[in-house]
């Protein structure tokens, strides 16, 4: 009976993790109008849509579990969907 050789297992790759879409510090403006805001306090609470205006831009403060990140706006920080943000140049 032969020995039965195995064949080497190709080596694991570690790709880096992709980059987030939206890093801390990043400048954004919303990419559609919301139905509701919500705050990112540790009591989130719903707030109306008309606190950021379409093209107001806001400041990523903290990438949060879930696509979810806290944005500065001029009238308070609240928690938005990566999806519903576009970055913005400069």
């Amino acid at each position: 009976m032969a020995p039965q050789q195995h064949e080497p297992e190709p080596e694991a790759t570690t790709a880096p993790p992709p980059a987030p879409a939206h890093a801390v510090g990043t400048r954004v403006r919303l990419a559609a109008a919301l139905r509701y805001l919500k705050t990112a306090d540790p009591m989130p609470m719903l707030r109306p849509p008309d606190l950021v205006d379409a093209s107001e831009v806001g400041l990523v403060c903290e990438v949060r579990p879930r696509d979810q990140l806290a944005v500065r706006f001029r009238r308070g920080t609240f928690l938005v969907s990566a999806a519903d943000l576009t970055a913005v140049d400069g």
